[in-house]
């Protein structure tokens, strides 16, 4: 009975501990990954849209270090502008899509990453 009451002990702790840590902190380090992979090289290893690939761009990137113009967009839109890329979203046609290579929920960690970029 006691060894029964321990290992309930121990895996009613382990799920609080769970329901304590946020999903998405989880996630960061692989959307910080993501985000050096695939967007750093237009958008810049520090989210300012100065990165190697976006002299070669009609339209600058987005500068996500500010915070004015980044407040004007939700998670919403920014989601949608990474699944299915500006042009869709009236955004430049120079962002494409990137449905095919991120799930929704990485996704969702590259846009709480971005806005990570902003510090106020």
């Amino acid at each position: 009975m006691r060894t029964v009451k321990a290992i309930l002990s121990g895996v009613l702790m382990g799920a609080s501990l769970i329901a304590i840590v946020p999903a998405s902190y989880a996630d960061m380090a692989a959307a910080k990954q993501n985000y050096t992979t695939f967007c750093a090289k237009c958008h810049g290893d520090t989210g300012k849209g100065n990165g190697s690939g976006a002299a070669t761009l009609a339209t600058k990137p987005r500068d996500f270090a500010d915070c004015a113009r980044m407040a004007k967009e939700s998670d919403d839109v920014l989601f949608n502008v990474i699944k299915n890329g500006g042009k869709p979203n009236g955004f430049s046609g120079d962002m494409q899509a990137w449905s095919n290579a991120f799930e929704d929920s990485e996704i969702k960690d590259l846009v709480a990453y971005v806005r990570t970029f902003c510090k106020k």
